[in-house]
């Protein structure tokens, strides 16, 4: 969840990948408008629904939100079950679990006017559990060394510990869309060390404004992204690779690029974005002018289209079978799982060359391109 949804606190956790890595960035942000996107706003609307489904699965209310979305529902339905299940194997060994949600937590000890807003905490014997829910399915996020989830469990401990021993916080990440469920778990006293000894210091250099720009993954959400003068300079240093033919290139340099293209990429369009903004109101950049894209056309009344047409006596529709995604929303997963899974194959996916710390395992080089020169025949 963002860092509650009326008040977005300066070093809010749901931001603590960026300003961790960079802190200047958290000051430079502050001159720059928040423009929330639509994903932003249908992942409030898919956390609303979720606590008031949660509600009522504790009986703390009568009646749950209805969203409207078949996916949205689904998605938010497997949420209140897992936290359910954790609830139900939390009373197991303990009598009376805590279960809060929508829990705004306060770290302000370690960082300066820090809050977040944890979507559930679970309190058992001697085990604190923060579960965080995530809607989007663009990336999978893992809850391993994850900032923002250990800033919640850190604010859950200063206002929690003193009431419960609790020796461990466990931290999970829920992303229905993507079935990714992904959790880490650490001692209380090693979660207290990282606050003191790593959070601490970068947080102070935050809040003044102070410390190196650092460019990286983490410029991805940063609100001064497109002019930011580090994040330009970092990325302009593959200027000195111009025109030279990859094959020229030796293994480190190549290396070197490999680690930088994916935000070369991302930087080259923000720049594109941004310049476009800005030229629409009225900046002038020499050489450059605004026009009309190109557009294709389209009808003004598909119904009044279907009608003219059937009436000349032809068919104006296309039939072809839904997509997997699409059907599966049709008839609900478990449904889709029990009638339709045996008629499901996942092939193996186009090799990609990737860093050495992403978490799946390596191909056997000589089988992968065999197996992907059958694809291409």
């Amino acid at each position: 969840m963002s860092d509650d949804g009326r008040k977005h606190a300066l070093l809010g956790a749901s931001s603590s990948y960026q300003w961790l890595a960079c802190p200047p960035s958290a000051r430079l942000s502050e001159n720059y408008p928040d423009c929330s996107s639509s994903y932003a706003a249908e992942g409030t609307l898919a956390h609303s629904v979720a606590e008031g489904k949660l509600r009522r699965y504790l009986k703390r209310t009568r009646k749950a939100p209805d969203c409207g979305d078949a996916e949205m529902d689904e998605a938010t339905d497997a949420y209140v079950q897992f936290i359910g299940e954790i609830y139900e194997e939390a009373k197991q060994t303990c009598k009376d679990p805590l279960l809060l949600m929508e829990q705004r937590v306060d770290y302000s000890r370690f960082v300066t006017e820090g809050f977040g807003t944890a979507d559930a905490i679970l309190v058992s014997d001697g085990v604190m559990h923060v579960v965080d829910l995530k809607y989007g399915k663009g990336v999978a996020v893992s809850a391993e060394d994850n900032p923002q989830l250990k800033l919640y469990g850190l604010g859950a401990l200063e206002m929690l510990g003193h009431l419960y021993d609790i020796g461990a916080v466990r931290m999970t990440i829920f992303q229905p869309r993507l079935s990714n469920v992904s959790t880490s778990e650490m001692s209380t006293d090693s979660l207290y060390a990282w606050a003191e000894n790593e959070l601490a210091p970068r947080a102070r250099l935050a809040f003044d404004g102070a410390g190196e720009f650092k460019s990286g993954g983490h410029c991805r959400f940063c609100r001064a992204k497109a002019e930011c003068r580090a994040r330009a300079n970092a990325n302009l240093e593959l200027a000195r690779y111009e025109f030279q033919e990859p094959a020229r290139l030796d293994s480190d340099e190549i290396a070197v690029i490999l680690a930088q293209v994916d935000e070369l990429v991302s930087w080259a369009g923000d720049i594109k974005e941004f310049a476009l903004s800005e030229a629409l109101k009225g900046v002038k950049y020499p050489g450059w002018k605004v026009v009309e894209g190109r557009s294709n056309r389209r009808y003004t009344d598909e119904a009044a289209v279907a009608e003219t047409v059937e009436a000349e006596g032809f068919d104006p529709y296309e039939h072809k079978i839904l997509g997997i995604t699409a059907m599966e929303k049709l008839l609900g997963r478990k449904r889709f799982e029990d009638t339709l899974g045996g008629l499901v194959e996942k092939p193996a996916g186009k090799p990609a060359l990737v860093p050495e710390s992403d978490k799946r395992q390596g191909l056997n080089i000589i089988s992968a391109a065999e197996d992907f020169a059958g694809q291409e025949n």
